[in-house]
């Protein structure tokens, strides 16, 4: 993939808890269209740095904006209006919803629209109802859920939830998705199905940043890989080249990885 502009772009990101440091000043640049992951071993920082440059942990030092936008210190509602959203590595959902129910109000909340708004009803409320329904459908179909719409949540798999929560970041046309182990504990099949949505997602123009363990998917996916130890950034760069990085290969993956190689934990 050529250069290309950054949409994101961080700065000195440093996070400590009880005086163990998480994340050490950390920098690194996602390139607009780019689909970008971020691995290292248990406990290096991964999953606190997404935290923070999405508003879900208070960062001690260090700054991130999205298009220039200065978002540091911001909550997760202010990033999420901004263009960058997110899913979660526990999966949650609506049980009692059908699933065109669930991304409705995925859309609702980034709209401001509460029930006071849908008791007065009006062209507003009318006009955004019609425009997220339209969007679930799309997402659904996307995400090979269409046949469901009007299915209760509770009878998808834990991989179609997976699915489900990319649908729903996905409801507000994002600038870019941070998504947060997107194929743990999941069969080889739907892993193939969720790299095809992703790929489908970015094509669209949608920038991806993701964590993950699956350093086959990781390698077969990324544009570019960051490399996290210890809280620091250890190397970045295209996947072959961080396929062969000794120093990645001494710290994180062992030797060339072939084959799939999963591991479990939340760095």
């Amino acid at each position: 993939m050529s250069a290309a502009e950054p949409v994101l772009q961080v700065r000195n990101l440093t996070k400590a808890y009880y005086g163990l440091t998480a994340v050490d000043d950390v920098s690194f640049d996602v390139e607009r269209g780019s689909i970008t992951s971020i691995i290292g071993p248990n406990g290096s920082g991964k999953s606190t740095t997404i935290d923070c440059i999405s508003g879900f942990q208070r960062a001690n030092r260090g700054q991130w904006s999205l298009d220039g936008k200065d978002l540091t210190g911001r909550t997760p509602h202010a990033h999420a209006l901004a263009g960058l959203c997110r899913t979660f590595q526990t999966v949650r959902a609506y049980d009692d919803l059908p699933l065109i129910d669930n991304l409705r109000v995925a859309r609702q909340e980034h709209d401001g629209l509460n029930w006071w708004h849908a008791l007065r009803g009006g062209a507003r409320t009318r006009a955004a109802e019609a425009a997220a329904t339209e969007r679930a459908l799309e997402l659904l179909s996307i995400v090979k859920m269409a046949q469901y719409a009007e299915a209760p949540a509770a009878i998808l798999s834990y991989g179609q939830r997976k699915l489900l929560a990319i649908a729903a970041v996905m409801m507000t046309r994002p600038k870019i998705v941070i998504l947060d182990e997107p194929v743990a504990g999941v069969n080889p099949t739907m892993i193939r199905g969720i790299e095809e949505i992703v790929r489908e997602i970015n094509g669209a123009g949608v920038t991806v940043l993701f964590v993950e363990h699956n350093v086959e998917f990781v390698m077969n996916l990324s544009h570019r890989v960051i490399v996290l130890d210890g809280g620091r950034v250890l190397a970045e760069g295209p996947p072959d080249l961080i396929h062969r990085d000794q120093r990645v290969l001494d710290a994180y993956l062992g030797a060339p990885v072939d084959a799939a190689t999963d591991g479990a934990g939340h760095g």
